[in-house]
């Protein structure tokens, strides 16, 4: 073992007793003041000093070092102006280099200027936080401490630049779910159902690929019992790419696509909204009962027994409640279609209903619960889109998908069997074009 004499033993605590230089001490104090006011305050510092060095690191390499000449230089410094970048989720200043060309004929960019300045991380700050309730008025006290010099200097937190700001993000959010391109899409069901905002009705459609995947479709002003607002949604996302030929189940709660497509389109009718239907026609004390007995036929295998039980029960009710029986019979035979097809198990329990759609916009409802006045335009459009694409980031395939293949199968001996017998034309509203279904 090396022997430590007493000398080297006092030199040691002399050099560790020895005060840092001023500059390393100013900047420890700093880093140390932003520290106490959070973890943010401390990353949006050390970040604006980043960017300082990454900014002064790129002119350098375009003029070269400051003051050293070079004869063969393209590019000259030009001073500093004020700029500002998104941190924190808030505009913030900076001190931007400036350079142009020697002739002084045009500046030239600093890209790591123009990459920190991108906008876009502000508005998804302000979109987010809007759809998780938070009003443009409080979206400033809201956010993260950044320091209490940085938040002097911050912009775009007032009430109306934030407003601006999430009018334009919903804005893009719904031009991207009206111009996804689905040439690729190949899909095994597609639902449709309709969401109340102020008393206008939002109809939806959500897809649902060979592999069980969801995909948010579009939104279109209408109801689903309207034939000219399905010929309309048709014509869209043909226009967009599906194909036209793709048989595809059709999980509605109203008539329009069976009026418009006849026997070529199959369609299975809700369960949940054909059940409350009827059970909106009856007193309280008969619905329990009348609800069991509905949901028992739709339990069989056999499409024969389950229509027979369901035609008994009508009948029983034009007795006494003929309203509630003659609901019932509407649209009975849909009610089965998926047990005309062999579907069973788990698949037919998710695509009996349109409750993966309505599980959609529940979260949509849920984005919108703090919105008290609606104004004309394309807000309702706006905030049904932005919700729509918050609920896909938590879609996951539909529970059965593993039998998707059967149901894919038996749509296709389905079409095969009327796409001859009967093609039916749907013509663009705008274009003279016409596309067999």
């Amino acid at each position: 073992m090396k022997k430590v004499s007493g000398a080297q033993v006092v030199s040691g605590v002399e050099a560790a007793e020895m005060p840092l230089p001023a500059e390393i001490q100013e900047a420890l104090g700093e880093l140390v003041g932003a520290a106490r006011e959070g973890l943010l305050a401390l990353s949006v510092g050390v970040g604006l000093s980043v960017v300082h060095e990454l900014m002064a690191t790129e002119v350098d390499e375009v003029v070269g070092p400051k003051g050293k000449h070079n004869p063969d230089r393209t590019a000259k410094r030009h001073g500093h102006e004020r700029g500002s970048m998104t941190l924190g989720g808030r505009r913030v200043g900076v001190r931007r280099p400036r350079v142009r060309t020697v002739d002084d004929e045009h500046e030239l960019p600093v890209f790591a200027y123009e990459y920190f300045a991108d906008r876009d991380p502000l508005t998804r700050a302000v979109m987010d936080r809007m759809l998780a309730g938070v009003s443009t008025r409080r979206y400033a006290s809201v956010g993260e401490p950044v320091g209490g010099e940085v938040e002097q200097q911050s912009r775009s937190t007032a009430k109306s630049t934030v407003s601006e700001l999430f009018i334009e993000r919903t804005r893009t959010a719904l031009e991207e779910l009206m111009s996804r391109r689905l040439e690729d899409v190949r899909l095994a069901v597609m639902m449709l159902d309709g969401i109340e905002l102020a008393d206008r009705c939002h109809v939806v459609a959500l897809g649902i690929t060979t592999e069980g995947q969801k995909i948010p479709l579009g939104l279109w002003e209408g109801s689903t019992e309207n034939a000219t607002l399905a010929r309309t949604l048709l014509a869209d996302l043909v226009d967009r790419g599906l194909d036209p030929e793709q048989a595809i189940l059709f999980v509605i709660d109203g008539r329009a696509i069976r009026d418009l497509f006849g026997e070529h389109a199959l369609v299975h009718r809700c369960h949940r909204h054909k059940e409350r239907n009827v059970c909106d026609l009856l007193p309280e004390r008969e619905r329990s009962m009348i609800q069991g007995r509905i949901r028992g036929a739709w339990a069989l295998t056999d499409p024969d027994l389950a229509k027979h039980r369901l035609e008994l029960l009508a009948s029983e009710l034009d007795r006494a409640w003929p309203d509630a029986g003659a609901s019932l019979r509407e649209g009975m035979d849909e009610t089965l279609t998926l047990m005309r097809l062999g579907i069973t198990g788990q698949l037919a329990k998710t695509l009996c209903s349109t409750n993966p759609c309505e599980s959609m916009l529940e979260i949509v409802r849920y984005t919108q619960r703090n919105v008290k006045r609606w104004r004309d335009g394309d807000m309702r459009k706006r905030w049904t889109a932005a919700g729509m694409l918050v609920a896909e980031q938590q879609f996951r395939r539909i529970i059965g998908y593993r039998h998707l293949a059967k149901l894919v199968i038996a749509t296709e001996r389905h079409a095969n069997r009327t796409r001859h017998a009967s093609p039916i034309t749907v013509t663009h509203a705008q274009e003279s074009q016409t596309v067999t279904v």
